[in-house]
């Protein structure tokens, strides 16, 4: 776990993400093969392979920017989304492979700095300069990496400067094919590599693809990002939309300023019609240790992240940091592991495995969308909502481009995630954090339990409002039907419990029995059950500690306090008890004449924390609150407007951070707020009015009180009891 004393530094959006993710994008793929995309495929082709990657890069981009808007992402980039959705095991049998894979992806940018080097300086030893840049490269980012951004910022004035020397170019006429020419469909001749003798479009697309699949170099720094939840989307898409119109426009200049031949021919065509040759060169060193650079970069991230989970062996070492925050050991491990592949001098057999390894990545980020979009659980709402046919696409388009790049290698890349897996299934890894999974097997368990009308205590992530409402008044129960559906709707159900003395001639069962019908017409499920005491509170009682045992049980207690009750012996034994059983507790008060009103907002008073304005996964008695607001929220269409009284003007500037953040981590947007100084009491009937106001209460709640706040509000009243299972944060 990080030191709470350590001082890390916190990347924005533009150093943390935007810029590692372009340069990544803009790699020697760019400098070196474009060219001779377009000599084989002709303009038109390289277009249409350039849509076709980036089209697939943004699917998974736009899946991956849907999961961050859903979760407190940690170190580790896709990693951490991984594991957060589908659980450790699934998460590390793709971490330990990509962070192997991205260690040889490093050892493959720097060998080809080298070769651009050694184009400049034949006569230089090529080992060495290799060992002189995985030394360079090793310092900066081990020293820290915001050294490492501003070494990123210089070469992106390197690369803006090549691309302008094209520009340049462009204006001095290189530009000396025409138009119709340029715009045409390729002969697909091939490559010097093998004499000319005809290439393919999806073998020109493999060539090309591995220069799209850098969309990850942001989000591997999640952990060392001020707001990732805002700047992984935003940097990412940015870095996307920028790259792709300057490998269009490239690919339009260099059709126009070459011949086929000399495309298919020259890797270096670029260089030779640039206004200034050296830029290119530079701009080619500056792209392939920028890519060197971000992979060390987060690689180490990765291998921190799944020390911190305990994923590998020696996890206590590998999430070791350094006095300002940085994963010194996992840096270490990862140097180690790069000059190793250094030695290997040729990583040809295994090149294909970095880019299928991220593909596999792509493909598994599009799969937790996909399910989290299917099961329709609450705890699943992005601020950053797609439509449900992006993630579909991104799967399909990832899965199919890597058995179009290497089949063979497609499938040994899956066996090793498959091996991964079953071998950390085997470790009983325990997260600190509460996984998909929970929801995708309770919607399974669900699905049949329904049949069986029992239902079960659910976890916070696939929490959904289960309510049991006893009714003796078959007339109070028809006036709230719409209320608890809406409370209840889509995914929770409502067990009716009648109670009343035993009668034959009671009709109490066969009421209850149509209205449960009713609720299942409208989409939500309900049984009913009668248990006959004259002890309402016993009757009541009774029924929770039974439905205890049940697969499925309550998790709400609705009480629907009406002038006939008696509070103090109907209805507070009844809260004490669902305290004791930590069932949570819904006391509604109806108002007499605006009853719901015109539901359009909701107030949710928020008690003063007094000095304690912490925002950890313990928010006190507020979850369940803000989940019923949220339910009617979406229900009514409606706005809730979250307010505190404080009595200590000198908090009110941590109050308003309190609910700012608190609107951020539950998703709430567009939610208001206010914060008011002075008595709870002489306030509450000065704020702006709602159609329903929802207060916490706790066992020793008054019926005075009760009646004296629902006349100060002149609204309809909810008081609300959590029972300790539920998170609006989750």
């Amino acid at each position: 776990m990080e030191n709470p004393t350590t001082k890390m530094k916190k990347f924005g959006t533009f150093g943390g993400v935007f810029t590692p993710t372009l340069l990544t994008i803009l790699g020697v793929i760019m400098y070196l093969r474009l060219g001779w995309v377009v000599g084989n495929a002709g303009l038109l082709g390289a277009w249409l392979i350039i849509i076709i990657s980036f089209l697939i890069t943004l699917c998974t981009a736009l899946s991956m920017s849907a999961i961050t808007t859903n979760i407190r992402i940690g170190a580790g980039g896709a990693y951490a989304l991984v594991s957060q959705a589908l659980g450790l095991e699934v998460g590390g049998s793709l971490g330990i492979p990509r962070y192997v894979s991205q260690g040889l992806a490093v050892t493959m940018y720097i060998f080809g700095f080298r070769e651009g080097w050694l184009g400049i300086f034949p006569e230089h030893n090529a080992f060495l300069v290799d060992v002189i840049v995985f030394g360079v490269l090793f310092s900066i980012a081990y020293i820290s990496a915001n050294l490492a951004i501003k070494t990123q910022f210089i070469i992106m004035g390197i690369i803006v400067l090549s691309l302008v020397s094209i520009v340049i170019a462009a204006y001095e006429g290189s530009m000396t094919n025409p138009v119709s020419d340029a715009l045409s469909w390729g002969s697909f001749k091939g490559s010097p590599e093998n004499d000319f003798s005809g290439s393919s479009f999806w073998v020109v697309f493999a060539v090309f693809f591995p220069a799209a699949t850098g969309i990850m170099a942001g989000a591997n720094m999640s952990g060392e990002l001020k707001d990732p939840k805002s700047s992984i989307p935003t940097g990412t898409l940015w870095a996307i939309g920028v790259s792709f119109v300057i490998y269009m426009v490239l690919a339009f200049w260099i059709a126009r300023s070459a011949t086929e031949a000399e495309l298919v021919s020259n890797y270096y065509i670029m260089v030779e019609k640039a206004f200034s040759g050296p830029f290119i060169i530079a701009g080619i060193l500056g792209a392939t240790f920028s890519s060197a650079l971000a992979s060390i970069v987060g690689s180490s991230r990765i291998l921190f992240a799944m020390g911190e989970h305990k994923v590998i062996p020696f996890s206590g070492f590998l999430s070791g940091q350094s006095a300002n925050g940085q994963p010194r050991n996992a840096m270490l491990v990862t140097g180690a592991l790069i000059f190793l592949t250094l030695l290997l001098r040729n990583l040809n057999a295994v090149a294909p495995l970095v880019t299928l390894f991220f593909l596999i990545t792509y493909a598994m980020i599009n799969i937790v969308v996909i399910i989290e979009q299917r099961l329709g659980l609450i705890s699943y709402r992005p601020i950053f909502k797609i439509s449900k046919w992006v993630p579909w696409f991104g799967l399909v388009s990832s899965v199919f481009a890597m058995f179009i790049i290497n089949p063979a290698v497609s499938l040994l890349s899956i066996v090793i995630v498959l091996g991964v897996y079953w071998y950390l299934s085997r470790q009983n890894l325990e997260a600190q954090f509460e996984d998909v999974r929970s929801g995708l097997f309770v919607s399974f368990a669900e699905w049949a339990a329904k049949h069986t009308w029992g239902m079960k205590k659910m976890q916070q992530r696939a929490w959904k409002a289960n309510l049991m409402v006893p009714v003796r008044d078959v007339n109070g129960l028809k006036g709230t039907f719409q209320f608890l559906r809406n409370i209840a709707k889509p995914k929770g159900s409502i067990k009716l419990l009648g109670v009343e003395p035993y009668s034959e001639t009671s009709t109490l069962a066969k009421e209850l029995d149509g209205i449960s019908a009713s609720f299942r017409e409208k989409d939500v499920f309900s049984s009913y059950s009668v248990i006959h005491t004259a002890e309402i509170a016993n009757g009541i009682n009774y029924g929770s500690q039974a439905l205890q045992g049940a697969f499925f049980k309550p998790n709400i207690v609705f009480l629907n306090m009406q002038d006939h009750d008696d509070y103090e012996t109907e209805l507070r034994p009844v809260i004490k008890e669902c305290i004791r059983l930590e069932i949570g507790v819904l006391l509604y008060l109806s108002h007499p004449t605006a009853l719901l009103g015109q539901r359009n907002s909701i107030n949710v008073w928020v008690s003063d924390r007094k000095g304690n304005w912490n925002l950890g996964w313990d928010i006190g008695n507020l979850d369940l609150s803000l989940l019923v607001a949220y339910k009617l929220k979406m229900n009514w269409g409606a706005r809730i407007r979250l307010i505190t009284v404080i009595d200590d003007p000198n908090e009110e500037v941590n109050a308003k951070e309190f609910l700012a953040n608190l609107i951020n981590l539950a998703r709430l947007p567009h939610t208001l707020t206010e914060v008011h100084i002075g008595d709870f009491k002489t306030i509450v009937n000065k704020v702006p009015p709602a159609d329903l106001n929802i207060f916490g209460m706790d066992e020793n709640l008054k019926f005075e009180f009760v009646k004296e706040i629902s006349a100060k509000t002149n609204s309809s009243c909810l008081f609300v009891k959590d029972s300790g299972h539920e998170s609006i944060l989750a």
